[in-house]
């Protein structure tokens, strides 16, 4: 075998491959012979059908089994020759396949490129103040009462503000053209919706505008029909941007009673003996939340901050591979929600693999530089650890950690998990060598 490259920049490779006439014909015999024992021709007994014929008759066929036996292999060989780890697969162009000839390829195709981090130690984590205030405690005190609260029917009069409305209700969409495509690719025509016994406050800030001003004034028994227009950035996604037809039936007129904060609140919240418990641990528990908030956005930053002292040419296959992943994560989630396969399919996908590019690049960078890193600082993940993390998804996942361990080598998950693993490990090196 013969090899020539000819392209040698940072992450892309060309080689010229020769493999020599005596190995083209030795595999040719061997797919001659397996052709002649599973041919069925007229006028010939299976397994006796002459070599000539079976060129004759099966010739290109013949032609793509030897590329697709010889190509591969000869590819592999050569990049492992020359110290080469290819990323992608090869582009082969430039094929040469006729009898009694070498056949000569073309490949091309993508490597690692050459890696250099430096930097890391001198970067330095944002440390912020994580102190809670009393309005934050006292804010959460509130929420527990409210968690507490209780309702009690009302009788003799209508709906006010400060009221709270038990209703049942159907809410249909208004339909919109298919070709009318909402922002962000959602679905263009949501389900209708259904709800018993919901508690809607009159006049409340959370109420929407529409239900408080129709459903004032109302008595239980009475319906009430309205349009309510979401606004395009409404928190639930499936709605905005869209119109229901809402029919609302009035089961009850009810005013919240707010416990008092006292012990026995407590005692309720969590088996508190006091309110000064109750409040110390409400402390506790908000700086945790805040101490791990920051955490977070500190190490966000460290990997910007190394990501932008560190620039180097990415493989577009590494890319293009960290899309797929974003997108399948998005689109698993939209089907959480409720989104139907038919509206998935009919989204924008080449807008959207567009605007998760930059991400995906970004996301690809940091994690070869993270892997550099580690290499430089030897940090590796045991098999002890490894095995809690299998044992973990195994548990959320509800079954044994064999068969998840099964799965995930079958699917070649287990060096990823492993590799995200070392990652988080050196990440949490960076962040405490900041300090």
């Amino acid at each position: 075998m013969s090899a020539a490259e000819t392209i040698n920049d940072n992450c892309k490779r060309e080689i010229q491959v020769e493999i020599p006439a005596e190995v083209v014909a030795r595999q040719g015999e061997v797919l001659v012979q397996k052709y002649q024992k599973l041919a069925r021709l007229p006028g010939f007994r299976r397994g006796h059908v002459p070599a000539t014929i079976i060129r004759q008759r099966f010739g290109e066929d013949l032609k793509s089994e030897l590329v697709e036996a010889l190509v591969p292999e000869y590819f592999r060989r050569e990049t492992e020759k020359q110290g080469m780890i290819p990323v992608s697969q090869p582009r082969v162009t430039d094929l040469h396949v006729k009898e009694g000839e070498p056949l000569r390829f073309t490949a091309s195709f993508e490597v690692m490129p050459e890696i250099g981090v430096s930097g890391y130690k001198e970067i330095r984590a944002d440390k912020p103040d994580i102190t809670v205030s009393d309005e934050e405690v006292d804010q959460a005190l509130k929420d527990i009462r409210e968690q507490y609260a209780s309702y009690a029917p009302v009788e003799g009069r209508a709906l006010e503000d400060g009221d709270f409305a038990q209703v049942s209700l159907d809410g249909t969409p208004k339909l919109v053209p298919a070709d009318r495509k909402t922002t962000g690719g959602s679905a263009v025509n949501p389900k209708p919706v259904h709800m018993d016994e919901v508690m809607v406050e009159i006049g409340g800030t959370s109420t929407m505008p529409e239900f408080s001003d129709n459903l004032r004034g109302a008595s239980p028994g009475e319906e009430r029909t309205f349009d309510v227009i979401y606004p395009e950035d409404f928190s639930d996604q499936r709605l905005a941007g869209k119109t229901f037809t809402y029919n609302v039936r009035i089961q009850a007129v009810k005013q919240k009673n707010v416990p008092e904060l006292n012990d026995e609140l407590a005692k309720q919240a969590g088996e508190f003996s006091t309110v000064e418990e109750l409040k110390n641990r409400i402390r506790e528990r908000l700086e945790a939340d805040k101490r791990h908030t920051a955490m977070h956005e500190a190490k966000d930053k460290l990997i910007e901050e190394l990501v932008r002292r560190n620039e180097f040419e990415v493989p577009e296959a590494l890319v293009e591979r960290q899309i797929d992943t974003r997108l399948d994560r998005g689109l698993r989630a939209l089907a959480a929600q409720g989104m139907r396969a038919d509206d998935i399919k009919k989204m924008d996908f080449a807008r959207l693999r567009a605007g998760q590019r930059e991400r995906a690049l970004q996301e690809v960078k940091a994690s070869l530089l993270l892997e550099k890193v580690s290499d430089l600082e030897h940090i590796e993940v045991s098999d002890e650890e490894l095995d809690r993390e299998v044992a973990a998804i195994a548990s959320q996942a509800k079954q044994t950690p064999d068969s998840i361990r099964a799965r995930l080598t079958r699917e070649g998950a287990l060096d990823r998990i492993r590799t995200r693993l070392r990652n988080e490990k050196t990440l949490d090196f960076l962040y405490h060598q900041s300090a």
